[in-house]
C-alpha cells in the first residue's frame, strides 16, 4: 500500500513553504510524535526543514490559534495538552456541517458518488489489520468525498480546519480503533444516500460523529498525560449522544 503521509523531513520546493510546514508540524502534534509539554525550537525546526525562522514563527502563531501549541513569552513555544472543551466544540461544528452535507447528497447525489463511496468502503474493509494511519487517511477521504459530492468542497476545508483536536483524540485510540464498527457506520450513510433518504443520512452521520462522546471518558482515563486537568474541562457526563441509532430513522420521509 502507498504511503499515507509525506516524508516529514522534506518540503516541496515548488509549493509555498508556510502551508506545507504547518501541515507537517500539525501532523507531528496530532499523531503524538510531539507530545504535550514538549518545547518547540524555531531554529531546530528551521534547520530540519531547511527554512528560516520566520515561516516557523508564523506557523507557531497559526497552531496557537488552533489550540495545538502555547507561545509563552520569554520561555518558548510548547505543545499544548488536549482541551476537552475544544474537542467538544470541534465535534459540534463538524456534526452541524456534515449533517447538511449528507442531506444534500441524499437529495441529489452527484453522478458516480454512490459508486465511489462503495469503492471506498471496500478499501476501508481491506485496511483492517494495516497500520491504523491507513484507515485514518481513508476515513478523511470518505468524509471529503461526501463534501465534494454535495457540491460543497470548501466545506471540507472548514471541517479540516477545526478537527485537529478531534484528530489528536482519535490518534490515542488507533491501537484499538473499532474499524469494523466505523465501516458499518459509513455503510449506513452510503445506503441512506443511495436510497435518497435525507433524514436517514442525517441520522447516520450524527450517530457516527457522536460516538466520540461515549469514548472520551475512557480515553482520558487511559491517557491522562495528554489532557488538561479535569477541573479545566467540562463534565463529560453532560455530553452523551442525543441522537438515536440511524436504524430508528428508517422509514421517515424527507
Amino acid at each position: 500500500m502507498t504511503k499515507t503521509r509525506p516524508d516529514p523531513a522534506r518540503l516541496d520546493p515548488t509549493a509555498p513553504v508556510g502551508p506545507q510546514l504547518a501541515r507537517l508540524i500539525r501532523w507531528s502534534i496530532v499523531s503524538n510524535a510531539l507530545e504535550p509539554g514538549m518545547r518547540l525550537s524555531e531554529s531546530e525546526i528551521g534547520l530540519r526543514y531547511g527554512v528560516s525562522r520566520q515561516p516557523v514563527r508564523e506557523v507557531f502563531i497559526k497552531l496557537a490559534e488552533e489550540g495545538l501549541v502555547e507561545v509563552r513569552p520569554q520561555r518558548g513555544t510548547f505543545v499544548r495538552k488536549i482541551n476537552i472543551a475544544n474537542v467538544l466544540d470541534s465535534r459540534f461544528v463538524r456534526e452541524a456541517i456534515e449533517a447538511d452535507i449528507v442531506k444534500a447528497c441524499a437529495r441529489a447525489p452527484a453522478p458516480g458518488l454512490v459508486e465511489e463511496l462503495r469503492s471506498q468502503l471496500e478499501a476501508q474493509k481491506r485496511a483492517r489489520g494495516d497500520d491504523p494511519a491507513v484507515f485514518v487517511t481513508l476515513d478523511d477521504l470518505f468524509h471529503r468525498t461526501l463534501a465534494e459530492g454535495a457540491g460543497r468542497p470548501s466545506a471540507w476545508g472548514v471541517i479540516d480546519g477545526v478537527k485537529s483536536q478531534l484528530d489528536r483524540v482519535r490518534q490515542l485510540t488507533t491501537a484499538r480503533m473499532p474499524v469494523d464498527h466505523l465501516v458499518t457506520q459509513h455503510t449506513a450513510v452510503v445506503e441512506a444516500i443511495d436510497a435518497r433518504d435525507p433524514n436517514a443520512a442525517e441520522g447516520a452521520i450524527r450517530h457516527h460523529l457522536q460516538m466520540i462522546l461515549s469514548d472520551l471518558p475512557a480515553i482520558r482515563e487511559a491517557c491522562p498525560q495528554f489532557f488538561e486537568p479535569q477541573d479545566n474541562n467540562p463534565d463529560l457526563s453532560q455530553n452523551r449522544p442525543l441522537r438515536p441509532d440511524p436504524e430508528a430513522t428508517q422509514g421517515r420521509k424527507p
